[in-house]
């Protein structure tokens, strides 16, 4: 098992990275340009969002404003972009990723990733990414995890250019505490931070001082 926290610490720019443990769920952003940074997540009635802390700095916000978080019947989904609602329309996991591929932000072609959280205790990951010009769509299944584990998907290995997609399986992981875990990331590049552990919900956003 890898220490997430090390993990972190040890990577400058994951990207964009989901954490399912037993009963607590993280989802972290974070950005290098001024258009990725300038984002905090807000709360809404069946999960979160994402939004511009300064409107007027808003360039682009084709592939950086969504809902990542968002309560259906029965789970918890939980992505990195506008395919969370895709799952919530079509109401299936897999059916609808097969629909969706990687982000089209040529040369990095950012993986997208997924998960949901059956309140049964069960879980999925996916990721969809870019291979040989097609895309590869990967999914993990899990029928729960120990206390105190969990698994970790992000969009990238670590930083360049282009940026490296994640390759290999999702990472078992320690799971720590939500103020731990916002303090690992890079503090230049991390943005914002969801965390839920129990049903405890709670949002860092470093524009708002976090």
């Amino acid at each position: 098992m890898t220490d997430l926290l090390e993990l972190l610490k040890n990577n400058p720019y994951p990207g964009r990275g989901i954490a399912v443990g037993q009963n607590r769920v993280y989802y972290f952003i974070m950005g290098r340009s001024e258009n990725s940074r300038n984002r905090i997540f807000v709360p809404t009635e069946d999960g979160i969002r994402t939004e511009a802390f300064d409107p007027a700095k808003l360039k682009d916000p084709s592939l950086i404003i969504y809902h990542p978080v968002r309560r259906i019947p029965g789970a918890l989904v939980v992505t990195n972009g506008d395919q969370t609602d895709t799952i919530r329309d079509l109401g299936d996991f897999r059916k609808a990723l097969m629909t969706r591929e990687y982000e089209p932000d040529e040369p990095n072609f950012t993986p997208r990733i997924s998960a949901i959280l059956y309140d049964g205790g069960a879980f999925e990951l996916s990721i969809l990414k870019r291979k040989d010009g097609r895309c590869l769509r990967e999914f993990f299944c899990y029928e729960g995890c120990s206390e105190g584990r969990g698994w970790f998907l992000s969009t990238y290995r670590g930083d360049g250019s282009p940026l490296p997609s994640f390759a290999g399986e999702p990472v078992e992981v320690s799971m720590p505490a939500p103020e731990e875990v916002w303090a690992a990331l890079n503090r230049d590049n991390k943005v914002s931070l969801y965390t839920n552990v129990g049903g405890e919900v709670r949002l860092f956003n470093k524009n708002l001082g976090d």
